[in-house]
């Protein structure tokens, strides 16, 4: 079965709106996972706009499940908290601190002398690392040479074609690059506007271990309730 981890940032986003607390990081964390998520995510950015370092560290505290923490480690103080929490699996995105939301995967050619230090770093702190990668099947091998536990596919575009109805062609080449990753010895996540419209097709494609879901959870959500929204996703990715 695929795992959930489910991605809080936009509970810290709303909690940020106000200077009261609520809601709280840790009790959602707390919900997702009574309700059976098999991991939690977090993408601390450097201006703090949701997810601060401070939630970094409660999570870390009173997490039961893997906790995955995604950003780009070339922001500080980006990899000074990671090695100090030591997460389950660390997720490294080349976003740019303005962008509003992840938007590409690694240039590997473009920045291999600067991740191979960054994973070796991760690695020796005990950190399963994932690089976050657009679909393409000719880039795998160069994310398992720069010593890569997993890759993310950037699933946007496959949203896109989803809501498009032209989801056919794209999902072959999602499978391609799953394939490539994992003929290269990687292990394949995926994330980036999943929801409970797209996933199941998503998920046709053989041996995704983990998606990262956030936005679109959070906001479906507000309708059903967290704890049934994790549960409708735990009942796609079961194929029940």
């Amino acid at each position: 079965m695929t795992k959930l981890s489910v991605n809080i940032n936009r509970i810290a986003l709303l909690r940020n709106s106000r200077n009261i607390g609520i809601p709280s990081v840790t009790e959602a964390a707390k919900t997702v996972i009574a309700a059976g998520a098999h991991g939690v995510t977090v993408h601390p950015r450097p201006d703090e706009r949701h997810i601060k370092a401070a939630d970094v560290y409660d999570l870390a505290k009173m997490l039961t499940v893997e906790f995955n923490i995604e950003g780009n480690p070339f922001q500080p103080p980006f990899m000074d908290i990671v090695c100090d929490v030591k997460p389950a699996q660390c997720t490294l995105v080349p976003d740019a601190p303005d962008v509003l939301t992840s938007d590409s995967g690694w240039n590997i050619p473009e920045n291999r002398d600067r991740l191979l230090p960054i994973i070796e770093k991760l690695k020796n702190n005990g950190i399963r690392v994932s690089l976050f990668m657009d679909a393409d099947a000719a880039l795998m091998p160069l994310a398992k040479e720069v010593g890569a536990d997993r890759v993310e596919l950037y699933t946007e575009p496959y949203a896109t074609a989803f809501r498009e109805g032209k989801v056919e062609s794209v999902v072959q080449q999602y499978a391609l690059a799953a394939k490539a990753a994992q003929s290269a010895g990687l292990g394949v996540n995926a994330g980036h506007d999943l929801n409970l419209q797209n996933l199941a097709k998503f998920c046709s494609i053989p041996d995704i271990l983990e998606v990262s879901i956030g936005h679109a959870l959070i906001a479906e959500a507000l309708e059903m309730g967290l704890s049934n929204t994790v549960q409708a996703y735990l009942k796609i990715l079961s194929g029940s």
